[in-house]
């Protein structure tokens, strides 16, 4: 499925290690990069549910085995900017160096707001079927090890549907792409007990955030 998101300039900065120091022409060069993934990008998204007793057995450790005690059902996501988010990065990489490192900011920052947008998707449809959301959780958090990729694409489907694939090193190709775990509680709507933004891996880029909700129920 397409995601119809922007890059969020600020987020973009914060990816280059901007803080507050002054920009100058930057801030020119940061919009038409911003602008240009926007023109040139498709966020596409696929999402599995399964068991979470399916899910745990392809997914180790004992981080991820908290994160979704207690959930009946598990949700596995992925994200990606695709193929054409490699050619415009190396591009823009070979025309100037400054050039290649916002638009790489911006296109990190485009394919965060995408898996935002799928996270909210998934919470919404998970509420109106009475379900409780967890935060999002990908390999490589706490003890979850980034070698668990390529049987997570291949159960979400993401190898197939928008052709990510894990080198033998576990990095995702095309590298502008996002997995992650979303468990399913059953309680009332997005309400899920202890859930809080303060201990959220991405409360600082969450999309849900930004419009004054959460993904568990009560006011950001």
């Amino acid at each position: 499925m397409e995601l119809k998101t922007r890059v969020d300039r600020e987020e973009a900065l914060a990816f280059l290690g901007h803080r507050g120091q002054e920009l100058g022409d930057l801030r020119e060069r940061l919009e038409r990069a911003a602008c240009l993934c926007e023109k040139e990008l498709v966020p596409r998204g696929v999402y599995r549910e399964m068991d979470a007793s399916e899910a745990l057995a392809l997914l180790p450790g004992r981080d991820i085995a908290r994160h979704v005690e207690g959930c009946a059902r598990v949700v596995l996501l992925a994200v990606t900017l695709g193929t054409q988010s490699e050619m415009l990065l190396r591009r823009e990489r070979a025309l100037s160096a400054t050039d290649g490192l916002l638009v790489d900011a911006c296109a990190s920052s485009l394919v965060e707001q995408a898996a935002n947008v799928l996270n909210g998707h998934i919470v919404e449809e998970a509420a109106a079927r009475g379900l409780a959301a967890t935060t999002r959780f990908s390999p490589g958090y706490g003890d979850l090890p980034l070698s668990c990729q390529p049987a997570f694409l291949v159960a979400s489907g993401a190898d197939r549907a928008l052709g990510i694939c894990a080198t033998a090193a576990h990095l995702l190709v095309p590298a502008k792409s996002i997995t992650a775990v979303i468990g399913l509680y059953p309680g009332r709507g997005f309400v899920r007990e202890g859930a809080r933004c303060s201990t959220c891996p991405v409360a600082d880029t969450c999309a849900l955030r930004a419009q004054g909700r959460t993904c568990y129920g009560n006011p950001a």
